[in-house]
């Protein structure tokens, strides 16, 4: 895929899937996840798609510390109705990472490995997601404040001269570069303490 550089020098994400190591899919049952596999899955790079997957980058290290995150063993809840705004993008993303499905994931083997009922919507919690595990019990809401690192002005004017068919060919070029710069800013602040905020 010809995509912007900055993709993969993108901070990564690296859990432990028990299912994966069982079957052979990777040594150890260990995977990791760039924002090149998460542009792949979602279609397009956003500050939607980004503040995904830093969310959950986010309140893996929370609830993980140094270890590593089992995969399949997170449940997720989402404030939001998934048919809300973006929040059914944003599922999609926290789902691929995390293994959480709602009843269309795996069904498990011999009663184990069961990724089903383990995201859901309409939650009453603190937070636009909550992340939980469940060997343990503990939990994390987190929240992604997009306004922490501004676009350009002139994006979203643009944006809608394209959408019109209104827009130059150099127009176009220069949205999109503005667009993914925005994305690239937003990934290189993955650590700023007001981009990602936990509850």
């Amino acid at each position: 895929m010809n995509h912007p550089g900055f993709f993969d020098t993108a901070p990564t994400i690296r859990l432990q899937d028990p299912l994966s190591r069982l079957l052979g899919a990777a040594s150890e049952g260990i995977i990791d996840y760039s924002y090149t596999d998460i542009v792949k899955l979602a279609g397009h790079s956003c500050p939607t798609v980004a503040g995904a997957y830093l969310m959950t980058r986010r309140a893996l290290k929370q609830l993980y510390g140094d270890e590593l995150p089992q995969r399949g063993s997170i449940k997720v809840q989402f404030r939001d109705d998934q048919l809300n705004g973006v929040t059914g993008v944003i599922a999609n993303i926290v789902s691929f990472i995390t293994g959480a499905t709602a009843d269309n994931g795996f069904k498990g083997l011999g009663g184990q490995y069961d990724r089903r009922k383990l995201l859901s919507f309409n939650a009453p919690i603190d937070g636009e997601i909550q992340f939980q595990r469940i060997d343990t019990g503990r939990s994390v809401a987190v929240n992604f404040h997009a306004q922490v690192v501004p676009g350009s002005p002139e994006a979203m004017p643009t944006l809608k001269k394209i959408l019109e068919g209104q827009a130059s060919d150099e127009q176009q070029r220069i949205f999109a570069q503005d667009w993914q710069d925005r994305v690239r800013r937003i990934l290189e602040n993955a650590d700023h303490p007001e981009l990602v905020t936990c509850s």
